[in-house]
C-alpha cells in the first residue's frame, strides 16, 4: 500500500512540472537510445558476418597466384603464374580435401533479347557449386558430363537476371556473352554483398563450364595450358584448418619448384577468417560507442540526481507535514527513490522508442538484419532505472533524515 502511495505522489510531482521533468528525462533519453542503437547494430553486424560465413562456408579456402617479391615489392594476389587443372587434381586427391574446382573469371558483356549488362563471368568445375555452397533458385545446374565437355550453358546470378530479363522468364532463353551464344539453364540463389568490404555483389554473375569459358570467353594462357586463376577446395570436417594451409602450401610450393629459403608466388586465404577479423573490430567499435552510450546515462544520472535535490529542497514544508502527521523515514525514502525511478523508467521508454527508429535507420543504411531482442530491449530499460535508483537514493536519503520541526519552519 505505501508503495502504492508513493508511486501516486510521484506521479503527481512529475507532471506538476513538466517542463522541468521532460529536461530532466533528456539525458536519461539519449542514453537509452544511443545504448539501444549501438546493441542492435553489434546485433546486427553479427547476425550479418554469421550469415556470410555460412553462405560461403567456414572450412572453404582460395588458392591465389600471386605474393611474388621483386625489389621489395609484393605482386599482390593475381599477378604470378597461373595454376593448372592438373594442381586442381593435386589437390582434390589429397585425402583432407573435401572437393576442389579451379575457377577462371573475367569481365564481359552479356546481351538478350531484351538488354545488354557487363557482368562477371566464371568458368567452374564439376564441384564449382558445392565447393561454394551455392544452390539454383529455378532451373538446374549444369551436370558433371556439361562441365567436362565444355557444353554452352551458363547459370546466371539473380542480379544479372534482372538486368538482362526484366520481365522474367530467363530459363531456357538464350544469350550472347562476347559474341558467343549460350544457354540460360539455371537461376542461382541470391547472396547478395560480399563480406570483404568490398560492396561487390556477389549475384551479379554468370558461371559457365570451365573448358567453355576458357576456349570461347575469356581465352587462354600464352605460357600455361589449361589454366585456372585460382583454386577452390572445401577442407573436410574435423581436420585442422591451419595444417590444411600448411598441407597446401608444401604440396604448391613442390609443383611449383620453389626452393627452400625462397617466397611463396602464391597466397592461401581463408575468407571466413577475414569476415571473422572484421566482425571482431566491428565488435570493438561497437563496444566503444556503447561506452560512450553509457557515459551519456551517467550524465543524465547527475541531472536527475541535481533536480531531485532541489525538489527535497522545495518540498522541506511538505516532508515535515508529512512527518508531523506520522510518516517515517523509511516513508519518505520511499516515496523519493520511487519519483526518480519512476522518472528515469519514463524517459527510459521515450529513448527506447527513439532507439528503435535509430536502429532500423542504421540497419537501412548499413543493409544489415535489424535485431532489437528482448536483451536489449531489458538492458536499456533496467540500465534506466538503476540509474534512477542509484543516483536517486541520495536525495531520497536526505529528505529522510531531515527534522520534522526544522522542515516546519523551512520558508
Amino acid at each position: 500500500m505505501k508503495l502504492k502511495v508513493a508511486s501516486t505522489s510521484a506521479l503527481e510531482a512529475l507532471i506538476s512540472n513538466p517542463l522541468r521533468s521532460l529536461l530532466t528525462m533528456l539525458g536519461i533519453i539519449i542514453g537509452v537510445a544511443s545504448v539501444m542503437v549501438m546493441m542492435s547494430i553489434g546485433e546486427g553486424a553479427r547476425a550479418q558476418i554469421d550469415a556470410q560465413i555460412a553462405s560461403v562456408g567456414s572450412n572453404l579456402l582460395t588458392l591465389n597466384p600471386g605474393g611474388i617479391q621483386r625489389g621489395g615489392r609484393n605482386q599482390g594476389g593475381g599477378s604470378g603464374r597461373p595454376f593448372t587443372e592438373a594442381d586442381v587434381t593435386a589437390i582434390a586427391d589429397l585425402p583432407f580435401v573435401e572437393a576442389a574446382t579451379g575457377v577462371l573469371s573475367g569481365q564481359a558483356t552479356a546481351v538478350s533479347e531484351e538488354g545488354n549488362w557487363v557482368t562477371t563471368v566464371q568458368g567452374g568445375g564439376p564441384d564449382y557449386f558445392a565447393v561454394n555452397n551455392w544452390t539454383i533458385s529455378e532451373g538446374r545446374l549444369f551436370t558433371d558430363q556439361e562441365a567436362r565437355s565444355g557444353s554452352a550453358v551458363v547459370v546466371i546470378g539473380a542480379s544479372t537476371v534482372s538486368n538482362l530479363f526484366p520481365n522474367g522468364n530467363a530459363i531456357g532463353q538464350r544469350i550472347r556473352i562476347n559474341s558467343v551464344p549460350v544457354e540460360i539453364i539455371g537461376i542461382l540463389e541470391a547472396k547478395g554483398q560480399s563480406g570483404g568490404g568490398m560492396g561487390m555483389d556477389r549475384d551479379d554473375t554468370v558461371v559457365g563450364p570451365l573448358s567453355m569459358v576458357r576456349n570461347r570467353i575469356v581465352g587462354g594462357n600464352r605460357w600455361v595450358s589449361r589454366h585456372v586463376s585460382r583454386i577452390q577446395f572445401l577442407v573436410r570436417d574435423g581436420y585442422d584448418i591451419a595444417s590444411a594451409q600448411d598441407e597446401v602450401a608444401q604440396l604448391m610450393r613442390d609443383r611449383r619448384k620453389i626452393a627452400p629459403g625462397e617466397a611463396d608466388n602464391f597466397s592461401i586465404f581463408n575468407f571466413a577468417d577475414m569476415i571473422k577479423q572484421r566482425g571482431a573490430a566491428m565488435n570493438t567499435m561497437s563496444m566503444l560507442l556503447a561506452f560512450t552510450a553509457a557515459v551519456s546515462l551517467l550524465v543524465g544520472g547527475v541531472g536527475v540526481m541535481n533536480i531531485m535535490l532541489v525538489s527535497v529542497t522545495e518540498r522541506t514544508r511538505e516532508i515535515g507535514l508529512r512527518m508531523a502527521i506520522g510518516a517515517r523515514g523509511g516513508d519518505i525514502l520511499i516515496q523519493f527513490l520511487v519519483e526518480a525511478v519512476l522518472l528515469c523508467t519514463l524517459g527510459g521508454l521515450i529513448g527506447m522508442s527513439l532507439g528503435w527508429l535509430g536502429a532500423f535507420g542504421a540497419a537501412q543504411v548499413g543493409k544489415w538484419p535489424m535485431s532489437v531482442s528482448p536483451v536489449i530491449i531489458g538492458t536499456a530499460l533496467g540500465a534506466a532505472a538503476s540509474v534512477g535508483l542509484i543516483f536517486g537514493f541520495f536525495p531520497a536519503r536526505r529528505a529522510a533524515q531531515l527534522d520534522p520541526i526544522q522542515a516546519l519552519r523551512h520558508d
